[in-house]
């Protein structure tokens, strides 16, 4: 059987207006058909704290933290909750909704989506697995999540090692394309992460940081060896060629394209309007 083939960008550290404009852009050329289905890894320079499309700033972000840790700050065009994005890897994927293997739920694309990341995972010799919701209980608190953190509870398909979460993914659907894109933690600064976030008191911040320690882990925490950003590009890459059934093409984006991707970082994702609006 000839696997269709995808585009692979691997764009490195960019900023955070950069890195959320080359999404919106690769979404909108699909839906034009200008560009394949795409799937993209890329990192942050600065590090940085992204915030859900539904998130409120003023409520629940600290700023002056944000602004104090020499962090970047970005709303994201998902939804979802705060993630500060620092030793991973990120990753993108932009493929229509009429795709013939793209499930019209969002709840099932997602998972087809992670499939890739499941494999990735597998071939860094973790036992990771899908997080299904099984209560009643559980379902509700995905409906209504406690904290602002992300990774402080595992959504639907979302990916698990021995019971905590060690991925957290987003989706959005616009133009008739889906773009999911998700975190791969590979070292994790607790404390760091705690410091961006609004808490009623210290107490209450002592004690969700308590409780998340044993609902998320970064990779480098569950193996003896040290797993390299490297090492994790070749791993997930190889993750969803298997989980996807497709191969991946190497693609360079052209200056013009570049040029296209700087202008909706500038207009969109570098202002205020946008990024602190709600």
């Amino acid at each position: 059987m000839v696997k269709e083939t995808w585009r692979f960008i691997d764009s490195g550290n960019h900023s955070p207006s950069f890195n959320m404009a080359l999404d919106e852009a690769l979404l909108e050329w699909h839906s034009k058909g200008v560009f394949p289905p795409v799937i993209r890894f890329y990192g942050w320079n600065p590090a940085t704290l992204s915030i859900g499309y539904f998130q409120k700033v003023e409520k629940e972000i600290d700023l002056d933290a944000v602004k104090e840790l020499g962090l970047g700050f970005v709303r994201r065009p998902t939804g979802g909750r705060g993630v500060l994005h620092e030793h991973e890897l990120t990753y993108s994927v932009i493929v229509s909704e009429e795709h013939p293997n793209m499930p019209k739920t969002v709840t099932e694309a997602y998972r087809v989506i992670s499939e890739g990341i499941l494999k990735g995972f597998h071939f860094l010799d973790l036992d990771a697995y899908f997080a299904v919701p099984k209560t009643e209980e559980q379902r509700n608190n995905l409906k209504s999540p406690r904290s602002a953190v992300c990774f402080d509870a595992p959504s639907w398909y979302e990916l698990v090692v021995e019971g905590r979460k060690v991925a957290g993914s987003a989706q959005t659907r616009q133009q008739g394309v889906i773009l999911q894109h998700g975190s791969i933690l590979l070292d994790l600064d607790e404390d760091k992460l705690f410091r961006l976030f609004k808490y009623p008191n210290e107490r209450v911040k002592e004690r969700m940081q308590k409780a998340f320690k044993s609902k998320a882990v970064a990779i480098n925490e569950l193996t003896t060896r040290n797993i390299t950003i490297e090492m994790a590009k070749e791993a997930f890459k190889k993750g969803f060629e298997e989980g996807l059934q497709i191969q991946l093409e190497n693609y360079q984006l052209t200056d013009e394209e570049v040029e296209y991707v700087e202008k909706i970082a500038k207009e969109k994702y570098e202002n205020d309007e946008w990024n602190l609006r709600r």
